[in-house]
């Protein structure tokens, strides 16, 4: 290529655009604002769709490395009641699409994958602008700037490269889950293990859910769903561990005690994530030298697509320039007109297409063959 290619954010997304490049002949810098791959907790389990997450893997070359990943038997689904009734229970057989992975593994398998100095660590991007002809200048909170012809914002939901593109900003869906952890589940909380299975375990009512996973060494991983304002969230003092661990528990009074101990044995303080939302079917006009991957581009509430949608837009991307080695702007321009529509698809899939799916949606969404986005469309 005759442009070089940077790229705003060390995430799934960028690094699989990175990753595919690469493959290509390629080269590509990614700048991350975190000092070090470690310098936080990259979250939970993953299931990778053999839809879009893997058809991204096969790109960047990387479906052996992947497999080594899988945590066997983590597709196994359970729907229960607050009374603790188990109302649906899958077991993994082995034959599902979607296998399950942790977070970080699948990040550090990526940043693997790439020449040493690909990533630039502690480079936090503060300001973007355009200086015309395509090009853009990158101002990093150091005082530091890159100039690049091409310039990917792949630095999720409150994306400083976004505004390029487009006026949209996140908007807060309502809904915040608090993230807890308890470890050594079997041995130290044996009914919650029963309870959660060996996979994932979902309870849902209208504004209170709890989502449960077991990651690895027998660690259960759950965030406790409440549709609340922020202003609710803002009155619980979070740095308070105990005080608001209590707050939360007493929006589930009368939930089985095998449920609740999700909050209230937690191993960790509990985390106040808050979830936000780009319009539905966000896009932009064509600018030239300048895109989105990942939730920079198309932010929404959790649906099991996100990381998934963000290796796909990545790997695409990083085809698409292949492709147009000699016309950025037409691999520019192939790339957003495939994802624009399949990002806004991808967003109403989960649930059963319900905006507040009941039990019955959801037995009815797990209990149906496996099917992509593009499938259910057809449906």
């Amino acid at each position: 290529m005759a442009v070089d290619v940077t790229i705003i954010g060390a995430g799934l997304g960028g690094l699989m655009l990175a990753r595919v490049l690469r493959v290509h002949g390629i080269p590509a810098t990614v700048y991350e604002a975190e000092p070090s791959p470690a310098a936080r907790s990259q979250g939970g389990m993953l299931d990778i769709h053999d839809y879009n997450g893997q058809l991204a893997l096969k790109s960047a070359g990387l479906m052996d490395e992947f497999g080594g990943l899988v945590l066997e038997g983590r597709q196994a689904m359970r729907l229960l009641d607050p009374d603790g009734t188990v109302l649906f229970d899958k077991a993994d057989d082995g034959t599902g699409g979607r296998p399950e992975v942790l977070r970080g593994e699948l990040r550090q398998m990526l940043l693997d994958s790439l020449p040493p100095g690909t990533v630039r660590w502690g480079h936090k991007a503060v300001r973007v602008r355009s200086l015309g002809g395509g090009r853009h200048e990158v101002v990093f909170a150091d005082g530091g700037t890159v100039v690049t012809g091409l310039l990917v914002g792949a630095d999720g939901a409150w994306s400083r490269v976004r505004p390029l593109l487009s006026a949209a900003t996140p908007r807060y869906t309502g809904k915040s889950v608090v993230e807890t952890y308890l470890f050594d589940a079997g041995t130290r909380h044996p009914a919650t293990a029963r309870a959660v299975g060996g996979g994932a375990m979902i309870v849902h009512t209208p504004d209170r859910d709890i989502f449960a996973h077991r990651e690895k060494d027998d660690t259960l991983h759950a965030y406790v769903g409440l549709t609340e304002p922020e202003d609710w969230f803002a009155a619980i003092d979070f740095t308070d561990a105990a005080a608001a661990t209590a707050r939360i528990a007493r929006e589930f009074d009368g939930w089985a005690p095998e449920l609740t101990a999700l909050i209230t044995d937690s191993d960790t303080a509990p985390v106040l994530r808050r979830l936000y939302a780009l319009p539905a079917g966000h896009r932009w006009d064509r600018v030239p030298g300048v895109t989105l991957i990942g939730d920079a581009a198309h932010l929404a509430a959790p649906n099991g697509e996100g990381a998934n949608l963000a290796m796909l837009d990545g790997a695409e991307l990083g085809e698409a320039l292949a492709a147009y080695p000699d016309d950025t702007e037409a691999a520019l321009s192939a790339y957003e007109r495939a994802m624009f529509p399949r990002s806004a698809e991808a967003a109403t899939m989960e649930g059963g297409g319900a905006d507040d799916p009941t039990p019955h949606d959801l037995i009815a969404a797990f209990s149906r063959p496996e099917e992509s986005p593009q499938d259910a469309t057809r449906s």
